[in-house]
């Protein structure tokens, strides 16, 4: 599922109905959070930039147009001046106009959707860097996350970049490691001929025991929605404020 968020003062300015968004960052350590919305959503950010610099112990609050589509939150780790980080880098620097490079954990969005509902997820699809979560100020709606330090117990075949120490700051899907040497016709990738739920069985791919046991609340591969713990709803008509946290509580 590829979902994303929005942005506060133009919302509010002229009337628009909107969500209130925290994003916080727990990690012991500085974080560069970024937004980008998918072609095709609506609504993307406006006030808050889509990228910025997060120290340890802080957080932003900005409000998205409560029919935001497409929208993915992510963080960014040993990223410079210039915006070149260690892992979730984009295009155009600290302020993203564009993507992040996998590996990346995503927190992704699809407010005011089918039956009035928000939908959202976090997804270790595209892999992982910062643990993360999605929760609520309502207690009718489950908390979405990936808590674990994954990096730290990443599988051999799985270790993606690392900082300048040697310590692993990404830890790749088995579609990004290319374990099977085919990605496009790949059932890790559910590309090519395994392109559909039907032919792309979770029973074939590599490692997604790893992501689902560790965070077992996080959407696993493309076709996890079967597991019914991958994307979750909440009512709009609830407005809820939704929190997402780097380095939640384990």
């Amino acid at each position: 599922m590829k979902f994303i968020l929005a942005a506060s003062s133009l919302a509010l300015a002229t009337g628009a109905a909107a969500r209130t968004f925290i994003v916080k960052n727990n990690c012991a350590y500085t974080v560069w959070p970024a937004i980008y919305t998918m072609p095709g959503g609506a609504n993307p950010p406006t006030s808050q930039p889509n990228g910025w610099e997060a120290d340890a112990g802080t957080s932003v609050t900005f409000d998205v147009p409560d029919n935001w589509s497409s929208g993915r939150i992510w963080g960014r780790n040993g990223c410079d001046a210039s915006g070149n980080c260690v892992t979730g880098g984009c295009t155009g620097g600290i302020v993203c106009t564009g993507i992040g490079a996998a590996p990346q954990t995503l927190a992704e969005f699809t407010l005011t959707a089918y039956s009035n509902l928000d939908f959202y997820d976090i997804s270790v699809v595209d892999g992982f860097n910062i643990p993360m979560s999605i929760t609520t100020d309502q207690s009718s709606c489950t908390e979405a996350s990936c808590p674990v330090d994954l990096n730290a117990i990443c599988p051999a075949e799985l270790k993606g970049p690392t900082a300048a120490d040697g310590t692993v700051d990404g830890c790749n899907s088995a579609c990004l490691a290319n374990l099977d040497g085919t990605p496009n016709n790949s059932n890790n990738c559910c590309s090519g001929s395994f392109n559909t739920a039907a032919t792309c069985p979770v029973s074939g791919v590599q490692d997604y025991s790893f992501f689902k046991n560790n965070c077992p609340n996080s959407y696993c591969y493309p076709f996890d929605e079967s597991s019914n713990t991958a994307v979750w709803a909440c009512s709009g008509t609830l407005n809820p404020t939704y929190t997402i946290t780097f380095c939640p509580a384990s």
